[in-house]
């Protein structure tokens, strides 16, 4: 049976360096009062042990405790159901690093609602992270939490004009033009029309996806027209409502991309007209009913982002900046996927 390798050990670095344990200590953490020839010696001692610092247990010696929210929307959006469960998950991970969370729940499509939330926020929390409209109301919220200290995360939704820290979230511009470009191909030179719903253009990453998608749409595939775009609000009943009107005005319908949510209405009118064999439907997010629209063949491909890679994206990033703590980039990149039903998970 093997034996587990130790835990390379502060108190290991000042032995190998000859040196105490606080001055190891004033070292490692860039404090003044050591000699430059021993601060060498401590450095090489540190390269030479691999020696990898436990920054949780270094906040906890300095006492240092963080406090974020994160700002979730309200409604049944599937996708941000598991988003605040992945959250949720993420908190048990956070408070090991002597961080907590909470979760507020506010209308993201109302600015003066959500911009209010936030403003409530200041002198509360070190960090927050929030699903944001991009509106100026909101805008100026971020900006004032960001002018008290407080260091401010978009997730799914960007606000990039605004002061916030970081953005966690995939390239919905990209997202938007592989909507197209799978819709187009699949659509194998057939002409005709194409709906297009989006839930509010007010959220960034509906208005990014649908000019990425209408960009390819209008550049590569001209025998495609995309018909004027159909709000929803991200509700099933207005999907469904929406859809049954496309289907009855547009007898050339060739295929529908749904920017948000509300998946479960468009599905309904699908099945209700009996257009499945023959109208793509592409949409976000693989939840248990996309899954299972993809595997009865209403739906085409959808366009995953990982909420739980989201979620601990954004509490990974609020942490580094409230402890001073370094930030590896590349883990922070939201990957796009692609689901058909031959390659689900």
């Amino acid at each position: 049976m093997s034996r587990g390798v130790s835990r390379i050990t502060l108190q290991d670095v000042a032995r190998e360096a000859g040196v105490s344990l606080a001055t190891a200590d004033r070292v490692l953490n860039g404090r003044a009062g050591v000699r430059g020839v021993t601060a060498e010696r401590v450095k090489e001692a540190v390269s030479r042990l691999g020696y990898r610092p436990n920054l949780a247990a270094a906040r906890l010696a300095r006492g240092e405790t963080y406090r974020f929210c994160f700002v979730l929307p309200t409604g049944a959006n599937v996708f941000m159901r598991m988003l605040g469960e992945q959250v949720a998950n993420t908190a048990s991970w956070l408070a090991a690093n002597n961080a907590y969370i909470d979760t507020l729940r506010v209308d993201v499509f109302a600015p003066e609602t959500l911009a209010t939330a936030l403003e409530g926020l200041m002198g509360h929390y070190d960090g927050v992270a929030v699903v944001a409209l991009d509106h100026p109301r909101v805008r100026a919220a971020i900006d004032d939490l960001a002018a008290s200290g407080v260091a401010v995360v978009t997730l799914v939704s960007d606000v990039p004009s605004s002061h916030r820290l970081h953005y966690v979230g995939i390239d919905n511009i990209a997202a938007g033009r592989t909507a197209a470009t799978l819709l187009g191909r699949f659509a194998g030179g057939r002409r005709g029309s194409i709906g297009l719903i989006v839930g509010t253009p007010a959220l960034r990453d509906h208005a990014e996806r649908q000019f990425g998608f209408t960009q390819v749409l209008a550049g590569e595939y001209a025998a495609l027209k995309v018909l004027p775009v159909r709000e929803s609000l991200d509700e099933d009943e207005r999907n469904e409502a929406i859809v049954t009107q496309m289907l009855r005005e547009a007898p050339d319908l060739v295929g529908l991309y749904n920017v948000g949510a509300g998946n479960r209405g468009i599905a309904a009118a699908i099945s209700a007209a009996n257009r499945a064999g023959d109208l793509i439907f592409i949409g976000h997010d693989l939840t248990d009913d996309t899954r299972r629209f993809l595997l009865r063949g209403v739906m085409d491909a959808v366009i995953n982002q990982d909420a739980g890679h989201q979620s601990r994206s954004a509490a990974r990033v609020l942490l580094a900046h409230c402890a001073g703590e370094p930030l590896l980039n590349e883990q922070e990149r939201i990957r796009i996927d692609i689901f058909v039903r031959d390659n689900l998970p």
